[in-house]
């Protein structure tokens, strides 16, 4: 057996092993009794960004080494905006051969056309903020991972043609860098880093030593101090903090206030800096977001004044800790001053949202699609 007629068993032994029976059972049936050309038709429940093409390589992929022809018609850009019950393509073909491919394109569809929305949402909310996809640890394994990548590149991408925002800058892992235009993944020090050096100031040292030329990022919660240990830092590497390449990541637990803060001086440091923002009728969870524990938008103009009043004024902030589409439109509704924001947050939290669904709308030519769907017929 040759190394293609190998892989393309092996591929045609994947799609067996993990379509839904009644596909690959009524593959069996119309292949016995007659083959017809059908169009299928791809569509979400609720709006989304069309981003289909891992799912229209795979097809293409499995079409080539099946040897037959397959016709896909893509109704939107990558990155539009597509409505609720919009057909996302149409896909014509051999009835045989297309029948036990729906299960396996339509899980490379629904999650990564939501979470590029929710990744579009947070960057046009926040568009002078960059972000970094830090969702690989919340994946369902690799092949989750990389959609996933790619769907918040695709949400970046069309956030900044239409905003000019700055979008997703790169991502924690080198599998999937190459989705941000990047050779590795981002990244420099955990928590357990901390907790291994025993301070903040000794592992951002043990982290210079062993890389000195990536840009230091240093987490500053880990003691509860994060003005205390900010300032520390800053004051060992004043090189670095004067060339742009230190950041201060909050990443504060919504157990408690950053150091420095209570619900009075919260409000206080507000007024200061956006005193329209807490003017404004919120709810309960925006108001957290505003002046609460955690990374607030408080906390983040905290750190920012006492790191321009000590003369490190080009030391970036890196923010994260539960930053999905609507704690970035709170921040981005008063302009807190964040360089970068790690997020894995841009993942669908609703599951049921991501479920793709196909419909024959046409054999032989002839248009006839179930009862209700109707909308899905080509005008």
């Amino acid at each position: 057996m040759t190394a293609d007629v190998k892989a393309n068993a092996q591929a045609d032994g994947d799609v067996s092993a993990y379509t839904d029976k009644y596909f690959s059972r009524t593959r069996e049936t119309v292949a016995r009794h007659g083959d017809k050309t059908v169009t299928y038709a791809v569509f979400m429940r609720r709006p989304v960004r069309f981003a289909t093409r891992i799912a229209v390589d795979w097809i293409k992929s499995m079409a080539a080494k099946r040897g037959i022809e397959v016709d896909i018609e893509e109704r939107f850009g990558e990155g539009e905006e597509a409505g609720g019950g919009e057909p996302l393509l149409y896909i014509t073909g051999s009835f045989v051969d297309l029948v036990d491919l729906e299960t396996l394109y339509l899980q490379k569809i629904g999650a990564a056309c939501v979470a590029a929305m929710n990744a579009y949402d947070m960057c046009t909310a926040m568009p002078r903020s960059g972000f970094m996809a830090f969702d690989s640890r919340h994946c369902a394994g690799q092949e989750m991972a990389n959609l996933m990548a790619y769907a918040a590149s695709v949400g970046s991408d069309a956030a900044r043609r239409d905003t000019d925002a700055i979008g997703f800058i790169g991502n924690a892992t080198d599998a999937t860098a190459h989705w941000f235009g990047n050779e590795t993944g981002l990244g420099t020090m955990p928590h357990a880093l901390i907790g291994y050096a025993g301070s903040t100031l000794r592992a951002a040292e043990m982290f210079h030593d062993t890389y000195p030329e990536v840009p230091l990022v240093v987490l500053v919660d880990f003691f509860g101090q994060e003005i205390t240990d900010a300032l520390e830092v800053c004051k060992r590497f004043p090189e670095l903090a004067a060339d742009g390449q230190l950041s201060i990541r909050l990443d504060t637990h919504g157990g408690r206030f950053v150091e420095g803060l209570n619900p009075q001086s919260s409000y206080a440091v507000m007024e200061r800096h956006a005193p329209e923002g807490i003017r404004e009728y919120r709810s309960e969870n925006e108001l957290k977001w505003l002046v609460g524990t955690g990374v607030s938008a408080a906390a983040v103009f905290h750190l920012r004044e006492v790191l321009d009043n000590a003369g490190f004024d080009k030391v970036k902030i890196v923010v994260s800790s539960g930053f999905n589409a609507s704690k970035c439109r709170i921040m981005g509704s008063v302009s807190a001053p964040v360089d970068v924001v790690g997020t894995g947050s841009f993942l669908p939290e609703n599951w049921a949202e991501t479920y793709a669904t196909a419909d024959i709308i046409s054999y032989d030519g002839a248009q006839t699609v179930k009862i209700g769907r109707e909308f899905l017929l080509k005008k």
